[in-house]
């Protein structure tokens, strides 16, 4: 099993379309084996699912998702753990300990990402996003 988690600076990143790295954990016999961390190289958004899938997660641990990139990813049969904040290793922890807890719901849908804005263009923090403890969308 793999799962990867968005990451920045040892905590789950909040904006999974923006995020630059992953960390990806190798897990058997419900033990994390080894940890490596990828650059997303530019990609975003819905290519994020693309990038996963060929990196063969089977998971991933988030802040705030779009419900396009929920969908890619779906389509991609990763299961979403979304609305996560904090250390990203506890959270893996969390989830193989079967404690985590994660929204179903904690996408950034407060604006349109049709008419070209995405997730922090607009100063997304008033809304709860970012460093705070909360994920947009809830």
């Amino acid at each position: 099993m793999k799962i990867a988690v968005t990451y920045e600076n040892g905590s789950v990143f909040q904006h999974f379309g923006h995020t630059e790295q992953f960390k990806l954990y190798e897990v058997q016999d419900g033990k994390v084996i080894s940890t490596q961390v990828v650059d997303t190289n530019g990609s975003g958004h819905g290519a994020l699912a693309g990038f996963l899938a060929a990196q063969k997660v089977d998971s991933l641990i988030c802040g705030g998702i779009g419900p396009g990139a929920q969908m890619a990813l779906a389509e991609a049969g990763i299961q979403l753990y979304a609305g996560c904040t904090g250390d990203a290793d506890q959270r893996v922890a969390e989830l193989l300990a079967g404690t985590l807890a994660y929204a179903d719901n904690a996408t950034c849908d407060h604006h349109d990402h049709e008419s070209g804005h995405t997730c922090g263009d607009h100063g997304c923090g008033e809304h709860g996003c970012g460093s705070h403890d909360h994920t947009c969308g809830r």
